[in-house]
């Protein structure tokens, strides 16, 4: 049975067939030691291994049986594992238990029985007998599994003797019985993986076990003089197991390690971690540090720390992208750390990378925090005394407490000062920094683009883009799209947020505020009769046959009295402006001026209004593939009174407003047949821009509002009142003040990280700023900034090195990461797993999420 094959077939029977597998087709079973020694040597890529933990079928169910003695079959599950303590892309570093196997292809096996066999490590009792390379040794065997698919713990093997002889079923149960010693299996075949995505694509998402059994063949490498090699290999040096090695490196040379240009794998919605990570493990100050002995700084028993985890798994992953190599990293390890220390972190949703860099940075302090014991010391109010000398005594204490390669490297000290205003009480502090979060000034105003579509059976749908305030009313937003599409006198708008082909929602409360409405939406005014405020409105949504739904929905006004024909009437007026040329009315009743670009959302066919009163006559053909249904709110037709919820059109209903009308809205689900499609435009019916759709980046210098990063670091230092939620207690009202406060910035760092704070949120919606920023490139001064000069040689010059960019909107979008190449002189784009030439012209971007400078001399 040919491994590859017997996932896909098994989904029908399962097979007796004695056709062995093809030698490209089979898996090995082989000791996990004698793999991973040859791992490295033997691989181009990088094979990412899948752990699984061997248990007794018997002990899940609760039940104390031995397997034989039911039968002659022996039963384990194999469960997924998620160590995190032992998580690493190519498996575990060093195996917990002799009883760890790995599961390989046939090339990988072929390729590491050859580097053993000229191996020094390898003792002549393991090597082969024979030079056949095609595993007919006597040292593999073949081995017949049953396997089967349950929800709940993965996979569930049988070995069975009428599939195997009695030797190789002796054998088996040797290597999998459960109930002496743990059993593991490392899965680099991919085998596994293919058997469980085949049979939970095939089984409903509610089942609980599957009855079918896939018949899968193992060759199993029992390897002679195991028991020598792996008490041989049980002392090797942990560089062995690991391409982390931490023996002691002084004065590292840069230029003698790799190009650092490694990529990161995406395991799931990462790239916020790769690009924080690709940043930092390209700061040259941490790339010198975590190549030294790095380890002799780790403070286990921090209780602020995480146990020196942190510490090694980002050491661990920096050297390993800076080897000689230019595999991508997967850094499973690293990850699995930082969802157990930072369980926001964990699973695969999006997430910010500087919360992640925050979080990293602090971590990785307080890890290496070299002191031990942190003394109380209680902070003081300057009452007068100069600031130079308060500063300094605010930076001792800090110091006293807190001593590391990311103190001594990223901290600076910046002056707060509170102001009451009532007494006039001024309260200075002198506080320490990791980063600096800049507000961006901006204009205050909002572009947003709005589809309005007519009732009038003539005009087509027209995007308008209008301007608003930030802060405004949908009050604002009525009265900007009105004069935008000259709103006649006699019409009013209704505006709706157009979801999934149906309203999710209508936009009719002028108080409320825009910024309700993100950039993703997508946003469709209905220009409609002017009429009382209680006068009912009829909302078409459509639908294929297959009960799908497409399409933009369509709004009228309704009448006083209504029924199916009406109803009818109502809708292929609205369809009009939709319909194709040439589909029901001669070439004369079209104007020669119209547009058939089914990529633009202007295009609208106009037709004289003399025609439309004809139109249902022409087009009788059309309404006969139309079924009109009636439905909920969110468009569902009940599908136990489907009968019911169909509309008549050969009975008119009088009763159809009296019981259909929540909110004063008349919902009706037009299901179209195959043939009526092709007779309309679709692709217009359906074309529904953002609210905001962001510029692609050649267009964003000249068209998007932009601001210099200078103007951001002014709003920074600026004073302000504080937020009535942010009130200070002053010492001398003895009450909470809305004080004014102001930041200066006092003591700079060797490296310092610039936060541009593009995402704002509040009680009920998230945005992002799109603000092109302006930032210098080799020469940041910040001369200007620093109210004192702590350090007379201290340079406040800066160029930057790294930029972590974030594209797209709020709560999705993607991160990548620009970094400078000293040893190059170039700049390079990483895009995690992919790593390319950026031109410095280039770099610039509205893009640009969170900065990385580094202190330099201006004379050079």
């Amino acid at each position: 049975m040919a491994t590859a094959a017997a996932a896909s077939a098994a989904s029908d029977a399962v097979s007796t067939s004695d056709h062995s597998p093809s030698f490209d087709d089979r898996v090995y079973l082989v000791p996990y030691r004698w793999w991973r020694v040859a791992q490295e040597s033997v691989t181009e890529d990088v094979v990412q291994g899948v752990p699984y933990a061997a248990t007794s079928a018997s002990s899940y169910y609760g039940i104390r049986i031995i397997n034989n003695l039911l039968g002659s079959d022996l039963v384990f599950h194999l469960r997924r594992s998620y160590d995190e303590t032992s998580q690493h892309e190519n498996g575990p570093e060093e195996p917990s238990s002799s009883r760890t196997y790995a599961l390989i292809r046939y090339d990988l096996w072929s390729r590491a029985l050859k580097w053993h066999d000229s191996s020094s490590l390898m003792p002549k009792s393991a090597k082969r007998n024979t030079a056949d390379e095609e595993g007919s040794s006597v040292d593999v065997y073949p081995l017949m599994l049953r396997v089967s698919v349950m929800q709940e713990i993965n996979m569930t093997i049988k070995i069975s003797k009428k599939d195997n002889t009695n030797e190789n079923y002796k054998r088996a149960n040797k290597i999998f019985a459960t109930d002496s010693e743990p059993v593991h299996i490392w899965d680099f075949s991919g085998q596994t993986n293919l058997i469980l995505m085949n049979e939970w694509n095939r089984l409903p998402s509610d089942y609980h076990q599957n009855d079918q059994e896939i018949l899968l063949e193992v060759q199993v490498y029992t390897m002679p003089g195991i028991e020598e090699y792996q008490s041989k290999t049980s002392s090797f040096p942990r560089g062995i197991f690991s391409r982390c090695e931490w023996d002691s490196i002084s004065d590292v040379d840069l230029n003698s390690l790799g190009s650092g240009l490694i990529g990161l794998e995406n395991l799931g919605n990462t790239c916020f971690m790769n690009s924080a990570v690709q940043c930092l493990a390209h700061t040259q100050r941490l790339v010198e540090y975590f190549h030294g002995d790095f380890t002799k700084d780790i403070n286990k028993n921090n209780p602020l720390g995480m146990k020196g985890e942190i510490a090694l798994a980002f050491g661990d992953l920096l050297r390993r992208l800076w080897r000689q190599d230019k595999r991508a990293v997967a850094p499973h390890r690293f990850k699995s750390k930082l969802a157990h220390f930072a369980p926001q972190f964990s699973g695969f949703n999006q997430h910010d990378s500087q919360e992640l860099l925050a979080f990293l940075l602090d971590g990785l302090h307080e890890d290496l925090n070299g002191v031990k014991s942190k003394p109380y010391l209680e902070a003081k109010d300057s009452d007068g005394r100069p600031d130079a000398e308060v500063a300094d005594e605010y930076w001792g204490n800090h110091l006293a407490r807190n001593d590391s390669i990311i103190v001594d490297t990223c901290q600076g000290q910046y002056k707060s000062t509170l102001v009451c205003p009532e007494c006039n009480k001024v309260s200075t502090t002198f506080d320490p920094f990791m980063y600096l979060s800049l507000p961006l000034p901006c204009s205050g105003k909002r572009t947003m683009t709005v589809t309005v579509f007519s009732t009038d059976g003539i005009t087509g749908p027209l995007p308008c883009t209008i301007t608003v305030p930030k802060s405004g009313t949908f009050g604002d937003f009525f009265q900007a799209l009105s004069a935008a599409c000259s709103l006649r006198d006699d019409e009013t708008l209704l505006v709706a947020e157009v979801f999934r082909s149906g309203i999710l929602r209508f936009l009719d409360e002028p108080s409320d505020l825009i910024s309700l409405v993100r950039d993703g939406d997508q946003l469709a005014a209905y220009r409609v009769p002017r009429g009382q405020e209680s006068s009912a409105v009829v909302v078409f949504m459509h639908q294929k046959v297959e009960n799908r739904g497409f399409g933009v929905p369509l709004v009228a006004k309704l009448p006083d009295k209504i029924d199916g024909p009406e109803l009818r009437r109502m809708y292929m007026k609205l369809l009009n402006p939709f319909l194709r040329k040439k589909s029901c009315f001669s070439t004369s009743s079209i104007s020669d001026d119209s547009q058939d670009d089914s990529n633009s959302t202007n295009s609208s066919t106009s037709i004289d209004s003399s025609d439309i009163s004809d139109s249902s006559d022409e087009c009788m053909n059309i309404e006969d593939n139309l079924t009109f249904f009636l439905a909920n709110e969110k468009g569902h037709i009940s599908q136990t009174e489907q009968s019911k919820s169909k509309i008549n059109m050969d009975q008119p209903s009088e009763a159809l407003l009296e019981t259909h009308l929540p909110k004063n809205r008349l919902h009706v689900v037009v299901q179209w047949q195959v043939m009526g499609l092709a007779q309309y435009d679709m692709e217009l019916l359906s074309c529904l821009p953002e609210v905001y759709k962001e510029l692609p980046v050649h267009r964003r210098l000249k068209d998007q509002e932009s601001v210099t990063l200078y103007q951001c670091l002014d709003k920074f230092i600026n004073e302000e009142p504080l937020g009535p939620d942010d009130m200070w207690y002053c010492p001398s009202c003895k009450e909470h003040r809305q004080a004014s406060k102001k930041l200066d910035l006092w003591r700079l760092p060797e490296i310092l990280v610039i936060h541009l704070k593009r995402f704002s949120y509040n009680r009920y919606t998230k945005n992002k700023l799109e603000t092109y920023v302006d930032f210098p490139i080799c020469d940041l001064d910040l001369s200007k900034y620093i109210t004192h000069r702590v350090d007379d040689s201290a340079s406040t010059h800066y160029r930057l090195y790294a930029i972590s960019n974030h594209y797209g909107h709020m709560g999705g979008g993607h991160y990548t990461a620009y970094v400078f190449h000293d040893r190059e002189k170039r700049w390079y784009d990483f895009d995690d797993r992919c790593v390319s030439v950026v031109q410095e012209d280039n770099i610039k971007t509205a893009a640009a999420y969170v900065l990385f400078y580094r202190r330099v001399d201006p004379t050079d």
